[in-house]
């Protein structure tokens, strides 16, 4: 098998003859990693054949107008939403955290006039040989961020006022989620159209769970988020490929909404987070979805040994390899503090995994 067939074949709860295996981190450890390979640190590829990930992902590039400026006397970079971050460092490299809500307290007409990319400002001339050049790899696009409305609100409005605008249907914040799906739809639109087939499938997210809940109601999300998921998905569906469904935490709750909604892959799957264990999640919800994750990033992986690791991919491998519709991936991005010897071992356990 090649990669994107051993991929799809996961998707389609079909045994290949290795588990697929997928990559990201932080740039600390990442270049780490290049450099125990001897690798240049812009070599991302070459660091993909050497840890066997199978996928690839290719997005349109913005290539319009500064629509935000960065704030260097703050330390303020501002992304082309507007999104405002500001770095912070820790003991083993550092985060760009949001530090500033230029919406929190906006009304209808100021999100109205927020500057927005306009999808005319994307470049879409790549896509089609990208895709050749990796068509021996399974090609998504999109992203764990696309589609999502509680980070996304949260990150410009605070993550305090996203979730009362979706308590009080309060119509400033439902206008920012409306006018960014209506650009992130019709951008995802080109790209898919421009690949010309050669997407193997749709990205999207959003986290619904804390470590031992829910963040919002049922109730609640099918009456505010729910619609908008809809719409990412029936777009994937017109280009016939599967979605695959990103979210944090105790999320477990809202899966059978997903599966009659048409998502067919989960990612992520904190296994420490209630109701997310491999075993619950492969016995309850095995038969209608693939898994892609499940190795945490706050577990074994960063603090404990190597044995700590093998033992705990191994398990989570042979829980979640049986019948397929499994893709070995960590939670989150591999953090900067993680031991180099703890990720080559989870590397090289899925490697050397048999199903």
């Amino acid at each position: 098998m090649n990669s994107k067939e051993r991929v799809l074949a996961a998707f389609h709860h079909q045994v290949s003859d290795r588990v697929p295996i997928n990559y990201f981190a932080n740039p600390g450890i990442d270049l780490k990693l290049k450099q125990h390979f001897n690798l240049k640190a812009d070599d991302k590829d070459g660091l993909a054949e050497m840890l066997q990930v199978d996928f690839r992902h290719i997005d349109a590039r913005y290539c319009g107008p500064v629509l935000h400026p960065d704030d260097p006397e703050k330390g303020i970079i501002s992304d082309m939403w507007g999104n405002r971050m500001r770095w912070i460092p820790n003991q083993s490299g550092g985060y760009w955290d949001f530090c500033e809500f230029p919406l929190k307290d906006a009304d209808e007409e100021m999100v109205a006039k927020w500057p927005m990319p306009d999808p005319d400002d994307f470049d879409y001339s790549h896509i089609a040989e990208e895709c050749r050049r990796y068509r021996e790899f399974a090609i998504s696009t999109g992203a764990s961020g696309m589609a999502d409305v509680i980070n996304s609100n949260g990150r410009i409005r605070g993550m305090e006022q996203a979730l009362i605008d979706l308590v009080t249907d309060d119509p400033a914040g439902a206008l920012l989620t409306e006018r960014r799906t209506k650009i992130q739809l019709e951008v995802l639109r080109r790209t898919l159209e421009a690949a010309k087939g050669g997407i193997d499938f749709l990205w999207i997210g959003e986290d619904l769970g804390t470590q031992i809940a829910p963040i919002i109601s049922m109730e609640t999300y099918r009456k505010q988020l729910k619609p908008v998921h809809e719409a990412y998905i029936a777009l994937a569906r017109s280009f016939d490929i599967p979605v695959m469904m990103h979210s944090c935490g105790s999320s477990s709750w809202v899966f059978p909404e997903w599966i009659e909604m048409g998502v067919k892959v989960i990612d992520t799957l904190q296994p420490e987070a209630a109701a997310m264990q491999p075993a619950y999640l492969k016995k309850t919800f095995g038969d209608k979805l693939a898994f892609h994750g499940c190795i945490s990033t706050a577990g074994a992986l960063t603090f404990g040994s190597v044995d700590d690791v093998r033992r705990d991919c191994l398990n989570t491998l042979e829980i979640m390899t049986v019948n397929g519709g499994y893709c070995f991936a960590p939670t989150h991005l591999i953090q900067d503090n993680t031991p180099l010897e703890n990720v080559l071992a989870m590397y090289q356990t899925a490697q050397n995994f048999r199903m």
